[in-house]
């Protein structure tokens, strides 16, 4: 249960929708996009190059999280009343700890730690050796929307591409609630992409 066997993609390859024409998609149609996906039910898969996402159990195990060589941990179900590891759990493993302490409840606002849970696996991606394993309870909904929020900011992709980038090899399911910030962030970051194109022609 070591992760995925299919290589997840280069941080090379081109986004299939950036173009000038992308509009953000309803959430019935973003919904209908991870049915169709076939990805796994492991408890971590690797979803990016070293990304790693998953639940409970692997957070729990040492042994697997030393034999993917994680270097860095960022729990979206911290707290008391969830996966309540924390930083003194890890202690022996030098590994770093970033804890979010979020609900998967629909109404949950995750987007406040949208910007700085980017930063933190950007930050870990970039440090020598850097592997990062981003989990909750299940490994599907709050991670997932997290991992999908760096690939946005972070990865310059739409929306449509990090969730087709993700659930390529992993069984993801944000909660709408979580979808719906999502979207908000696409339509913002495509905003800003537009904004800047239009910079760059005026330029030339």
């Amino acid at each position: 249960m070591q992760g995925s066997s299919k290589m997840p993609h280069t941080r090379n390859s081109s986004s299939l929708t950036s173009s000038t024409s992308y509009e953000t998609p309803a959430l019935s149609d973003l919904q209908q996009l991870l049915w169709l996906r076939g990805g796994s039910d492991n408890h971590v898969d690797q979803v990016w190059p070293n990304i790693y996402l998953g639940d409970a159990w692997a957070a729990r195990s040492k042994t697997t999280l030393q034999s993917l060589n994680i270097t860095h941990i960022l729990n979206a179900a911290d707290g008391p009343y969830s996966i309540n590891t924390g930083a003194k759990y890890y202690a022996d493993l030098q590994i770093e700890y970033y804890g979010v302490e979020a609900f998967d409840d629909p109404s949950f606002d995750l987007s406040t730690f949208f910007y700085d849970a980017a930063n933190f696996i950007g930050k870990a991606l970039n440090s020598p050796g850097g592997k990062v394993f981003v989990h909750c309870a299940m490994g599907v909904s709050r991670s997932a929307t997290l991992v999908l929020a760096f690939l946005m900011i972070r990865e310059n992709m739409t929306l449509v591409d990090a969730l087709k980038a993700v659930s390529a090899h992993r069984n993801i399911c944000p909660n709408s609630g979580f979808l719906s910030q999502l979207q908000d962030l696409d339509i913002k970051l495509n905003e800003e992409r537009k904004g800047t194109r239009a910079s760059a022609a005026k330029g030339l």
